[in-house]
């Protein structure tokens, strides 16, 4: 989120990927520029700190300069379900070291979104059915970008047994449910934003609660500026299967640190 997640996930990434011996890591770049969208320069920067893939969301191509680049750039990743025509892939195999192989794709959910995308569960199923988890790929990792808790779980369900991990982001505050459901599916409802929670969801407090009190705009909304937490969440899997092992959410620096006792 804004400059600040930028700079969290450049100082601490290296680190836990070196720390954590971490095989992949995906990073949501959806808010990484000005608030809005991702470009080509920030892109890059994520890119270099040592993310293999970087997903997008409701604002893929808010920043112009990605139309182009994503075509030019295999490792990002746009919605699934986003508009029929759009620049770019929904989903990707990536190699892993060792051989292996990781399927990364987004969706987008359609309770509460701002506009009608495509049905995402049917888009899904035709990757996870092309895709099968612990045969065509040693791990498959979901996205699901999208406002409601509910619709992100029933997409947890409906992976349950076929992916590896579904992660929602988009609502930008972490959620305390991290589990593994029954088919060995991890799952997590929202994996939280990487920026300034001393803020409304990683926006500047004035802007938006001068709108919220007074029901009028007046500026812009800015991303707070202040120290940014990494938020994320780690997940083992089960080469021969696919299935997770262990799902851990992931809190480093800023505000997010437990409380004491």
């Amino acid at each position: 989120m804004g400059r600040s997640g930028r700079a969290a996930v450049a100082e601490h990434l290296p680190r836990l990927r070196k720390e954590w011996r971490l095989d992949f890591v995906v990073v949501n770049g959806e808010n990484a520029t000005s608030g809005m969208g991702l470009n080509a320069d920030h892109a890059k920067g994520l890119l270099a700190a040592g993310a293999d893939c970087l997903t997008l969301g409701d604002h893929a191509f808010d920043q112009k300069d990605m139309m182009s680049f994503i075509g030019n750039e295999a490792r990002i990743i746009r919605p699934l379900n986003f508009a029929k025509g759009a620049p770019g892939r929904g989903s990707r195999v990536f190699d892993v070291p060792g051989g292996r192989k990781i399927l990364v794709a987004q969706v987008l959910g359609q309770v509460f979104m701002k506009r009608p995308f495509d049905d995402p569960f049917s888009a899904l199923d035709a990757v996870l059915r092309a895709h099968p988890r612990g045969g065509m790929v040693q791990a498959a990792l979901i996205d699901v970008h999208c406002e409601a808790t509910s619709e992100k779980m029933a997409m947890g369900h409906f992976c349950d047994g076929r992916a590896s991990l579904v992660v929602g982001t988009h609502t930008h505050v972490p959620t305390a449910d991290a589990m593994i459901l029954p088919g060995g599916t991890a799952y997590l409802s929202d994996a939280g934003m990487c920026g300034d929670y001393h803020s409304v969801i990683g926006m500047e407090k004035a802007e938006p609660m001068r709108r919220f009190v007074t029901g009028m705009p007046k500026g812009r909304f800015t991303p707070a500026l202040g120290a940014a937490t990494l938020s994320g969440v780690f997940v083992e899997t089960d080469d021969a299967t696919g299935a997770a092992k262990d799902i851990r959410m992931v809190r480093v620096g800023g505000a997010l640190q437990p409380a004491e006792p």
